[in-house]
């Protein structure tokens, strides 16, 4: 018996911090703010990438699509988020759920191989800049940035149909702020330990394996930065993979907490919070990290500025 066939009508209340409703009204002010400057910082990155013909490069193409993924995996989650808190019931319908769910899910496993992506880039830029140009050409460019997205969504799917496959016998309350796998698998009334094996093989290729590749990138990075002689030119290295080290760090080390460990293993206020980072935060520090950390963005902003501020018929 599957979760349509059950009780698909009804709606799924979302407990969050329900029971702490002194901390409704921080709760609310934090996401307005953090959900504002996501929205302000990668839109003015997309349109800085788009209209400085500087940073066409392979960097900022992928860049521009981190953004567009921060926009839209921000805006899978926060709108709903503001709207239960501001009134009494906090509920989300079935079909809301499913779709916030599957999206969730998709965009986030993309930005786990986009990262991965950029760590390559950044690889060959360091370790290889002769061959740069014909290494990270623009076929092969799309090619890894549709092999992100495509393997993204092929892996929300899986783990959304594996989710919502299993009965829940009515189980109604979702002791999280959105719909997200590690939550709703406490509604199943049936053993998850196999659907949690499958789910910790899936966390691993999605998670550890990028990293993983990241690492080992970095490892070789390092290498290479440290036979710089200039002590110019190793902070400038460094300087330039600084900014993704810091946004790796976060996202990773949050998402694997919850992703990577059982469900009934992890703090029930502990792991909302964790959630936030990866799912709110870190896509509001992006924009902020790559374009402070980066003379190339700052000096893009100077020229694109007043062409959007004055620009004219």
């Amino acid at each position: 018996m599957n979760w349509a066939n059950e009780s698909s009508s009804k709606d799924f209340i979302l407990l969050g911090f329900s029971d702490k409703p002194w901390l409704q009204t921080p709760l609310l002010v934090l996401l307005l703010i953090s959900y504002t400057v996501t929205i302000f910082g990668n839109v003015s990155i997309m349109m800085v990438c788009i209209l400085d013909p500087k940073l066409h490069t392979p960097m900022y193409f992928f860049l521009t699509n981190l953004s567009i993924l921060d926009l839209c995996y921000t805006t899978s989650t926060v709108p709903h988020m503001l709207t239960n808190i501001c009134r009494n019931k906090k509920t989300i319908s079935y079909g809301g759920c499913v779709a916030q769910l599957i999206i969730f899910l998709a965009l986030g496993a993309t930005e786990c191989l986009l990262l991965a992506v950029m760590a390559f880039d950044r690889y060959v830029a360091i370790c290889r800049p002769l061959h740069y140009i014909v290494i990270m050409n623009p076929k092969l460019c799309l090619k890894m940035v549709a092999f992100s997205w495509l393997t993204g969504f092929s892996n929300s799917v899986l783990q959304s149909s594996l989710t919502l496959n299993m009965p829940r016998c009515g189980h109604q309350e979702v002791d999280h702020f959105f719909c997200e796998v590690p939550a709703l698998l406490k509604l199943l009334c049936t053993d998850t330990k196999p659907i949690e094996a499958e789910f910790f093989f899936l966390g691993v290729l999605i998670l550890l394996i990028p990293v993983t590749l990241i690492l080992i990138s970095y490892g070789f990075i390092a290498q290479a930065v440290l036979r710089i002689r200039s002590a110019e030119g190793r902070r400038k290295a460094f300087g330039t993979c600084g900014s993704h080290v810091v946004v790796v760090s976060l996202f990773f080390g949050t998402s694997i907490y919850i992703y990577l460990q059982p469900p009934a293993s992890t703090s029930k206020d502990w792991g909302k919070i964790v959630s936030l980072f990866y799912g709110i935060f870190t896509p509001m520090l992006n924009p902020l990290i790559y374009s402070l950390r980066n003379k190339d963005m700052k000096d893009a902003f100077k020229r694109v500025l007043p062409i959007i501020l004055f620009y004219k018929k």
